[in-house]
C-alpha cells in the first residue's frame, strides 16, 4: 500500500468487527457510514458537520456537532479591518448520543439543530447546500442571522480514513472546497454579502470514533485565481496516516494530491509569520496572520484548546501534471487544536 493509497472500491467503511475496511483517501464518500457498524459506546461517538464561508474582509463559521457526551453547535463572526474582530457563541448541550440524528452521508439529508435561542439548518439540494440561520442574543444583546448559498457542481472533494492506534477507533472525514458562495449575514445594523465571483464556503464533515487525547493541525483556504477556483486542505494529527495523508489542492474542481505538508509555527506569537513547506516540494508557502481566533473550553475531564489563526498565503502549488500555480495573499486559516474530551 502506497503512502497516498487512493480507496476506488465501494464498499462500507467499517467491518464486522468495527474497524476500518481499507484505510486510504479518495475523492468522494466511496465507503459508507453506518453509525449501527460502529462498535464503539455512543459516548465516544463523535460525529459534525462544519462550515466556514469567507467575503471580502468578513468570514462566517457554522458547527453543528454531536459529541457523544456534549454536544456543541456555534456560530463565528469574524471581520479582518482595523482592528480585526471576531466573536463566537456556542451552545452547550450535554449527552446528545446520537439524538441529533446527523445524516450519514453528507450529499444527502437536513443537518439541523433547534431551540429557543438558536435555529441552523444546513440544506441540501441539487447542485447546492444552503446555510441557514437565527442566533438571538447573538452578541451585546443583538441577534445574527443568515441566509447562504454553497455551489456545488460536479467536482472532487477529499475524503480521509484513517484509524487510530486504539481498539475501534477512527476518523472518517470529507472537506469540500471551492464552493463559490451568494446570500448574507446580518447582525448589529449591517449586512455582509458574499459574492460568487471572488467569495467561497468549505465544508468540513467528520464522523468517527476518537481517542481522548490528540493534537491536530488543519488549513485550508479558497480563491478565484483569474476565473479558475483555487483551493487547497492540509493537516495533520488525524490517527495513523501511514495509508494516504489528507493533503491535496483543489483547482477547477479536480482534486491533486499532496504528500506531507509541515505546519512551521513560530514559538513567539501566534500572529508571527507562519511557513508552510511540503516533503515533495509541491505546496511551499509563507503565512501572514492578522487574527488569532482562540477558544479554550475547561471541564477538567473534557478540555479544548484551540488555536484558529486567520490571515493572508502566498506561495507556490504544483498540480499533478506538473503545472505551477501562484497565489498571493489569499486570505485562509491555519488551526493548532489539542483536545482531551
Amino acid at each position: 500500500m502506497s503512502r497516498n493509497h487512493e480507496v476506488t472500491t465501494k464498499q462500507p467503511l467499517l467491518d464486522e468487527h468495527g474497524e476500518l475496511r481499507e484505510p486510504g483517501w479518495s475523492r468522494s464518500l466511496v465507503q459508507r457510514y453506518e453509525r449501527s457498524a460502529v462498535r464503539a459506546p455512543k459516548w465516544r461517538i463523535k460525529e459534525w458537520d462544519y462550515y466556514l464561508v469567507m467575503g471580502k474582509g468578513f468570514a462566517a463559521a457554522f458547527t453543528i456537532s454531536d459529541d457523544g457526551y456534549l454536544g456543541l453547535q456555534s456560530v463565528s463572526l469574524l471581520t479582518f479591518g482595523e482592528p480585526p474582530w471576531e466573536h463566537t457563541e456556542t451552545v452547550i448541550k450535554p449527552f446528545p448520543l446520537g439524538r441529533l440524528l446527523l445524516p450519514e452521508d453528507s450529499s444527502h439529508g437536513d443537518t439541523s439543530y433547534a431551540d429557543k435561542r438558536l435555529k441552523m439548518k444546513f440544506e441540501i439540494s441539487e447542485g447546492e447546500r444552503r446555510i441557514r440561520c437565527k442566533f438571538e442574543n447573538f452578541c451585546d444583546g443583538k441577534p445574527l442571522s443568515c441566509d447562504i448559498r454553497l455551489a456545488q457542481p460536479q467536482m472532487d472533494s477529499m475524503v480521509i480514513a484513517t484509524p487510530w492506534d486504539a481498539k475501534h477507533a477512527f476518523y472518517y472525514n470529507q472537506k469540500i472546497n471551492t464552493m463559490r458562495a451568494s446570500g448574507a449575514i446580518r447582525f448589529d445594523d449591517k449586512i455582509y454579502r458574499f459574492d460568487p465571483a471572488t467569495d467561497f464556503g468549505t465544508m468540513d464533515w467528520g464522523r468517527g470514533v476518537w481517542t481522548y487525547d490528540n493534537t491536530w493541525y488543519w488549513s485550508s483556504g479558497n480563491a478565484d485565481l483569474d476565473g479558475h477556483a483555487f483551493g487547497f486542505n492540509l493537516g495533520y494529527g488525524f490517527g495513523n496516516t501511514s495509508a494516504a495523508t489528507e493533503n491535496v489542492i483543489f483547482y477547477d474542481g479536480k482534486v491533486h494530491k499532496l504528500d506531507d505538508v509541515e505546519f512551521h509555527i513560530p514559538d513567539t506569537s501566534w500572529t508571527d509569520p507562519w511557513r508552510f513547506t511540503s516533503s515533495d516540494g509541491r505546496f511551499e508557502a509563507d503565512f501572514l496572520p492578522v487574527l488569532d481566533r482562540a477558544a479554550c473550553l475547561d471541564f477538567k475531564l473534557l478540555v479544548s484548546d484551540q488555536h484558529q489563526v486567520f490571515g493572508r498565503i502566498s506561495g507556490t502549488a504544483v498540480l499533478d501534471d506538473g503545472s505551477r500555480i501562484e497565489f498571493k495573499d489569499v486570505m485562509c486559516f491555519a488551526e493548532k487544536v489539542h483536545n482531551r474530551y
